[in-house]
This record gives structure tokens, sequence and C-alpha cells, in this order.
């Protein structure tokens, strides 16, 4: 996992953990330092109903359950990332 957002590869599905404990899962576009901006998102708020790991692990095993085309945050929110990919699917 990564810290910079800025140092993601664009066009590639990731999973950002952000400060509180939310995430998003969606292609990653661009960041100019204080924005991001990722395409075809989904996103899992903090303190929502269920297990945000599972979450993660069913995305990487289906696909990214698209809620939003287009998403933009603070770059100051992101915790870390790491490539979807890279995350362990469901047996």
């Amino acid at each position: 996992m990564s810290n910079n957002i800025a140092n993601a590869p664009h066009g590639m599905n990731l999973v950002v953990e952000l400060e509180g404990g939310g995430a998003i899962i969606g292609r990653f576009d661009e960041s100019n330092g204080f924005e991001v901006l990722m395409h075809d998102v989904d996103v899992w708020e903090a303190g929502q109903e269920g297990d945000r790991e599972h979450w993660v692990r069913e995305t990487a095993t289906y696909g990214v359950d698209v809620k939003q085309r287009d998403c933009t945050f603070p770059a100051s929110n992101v915790q870390s990332w790491v490539p979807l990919g890279q995350v362990e699917k469901l047996s």
C-alpha cells in the first residue's frame, strides 16, 4: 500500500482507504495534489452496516458495482491505496 495517491497508476482500479474508515473502489484518473478524480466507483461510508473487508474482497472477486460514474474527493483524505488486483479474492 502507498500513502501518496499521486503515485497511483492512471487507469487502474484501486481500493482507496479514507481517513475516518470510509473507502472508495474505482478507476483512478488523476490527482492534482489537492483533489483526486476517479471513475466508475463504489463507495463504502464509515459506519455503514456490514463488513468493509468483505466488501473489498467481494469487489475484487466480482468487479466494481458502479454507483457513481465520476467521483472527486480531497487528496488529504487518502489514508492509503492498493491496486484492486492485489486484493485477495473470496474463496
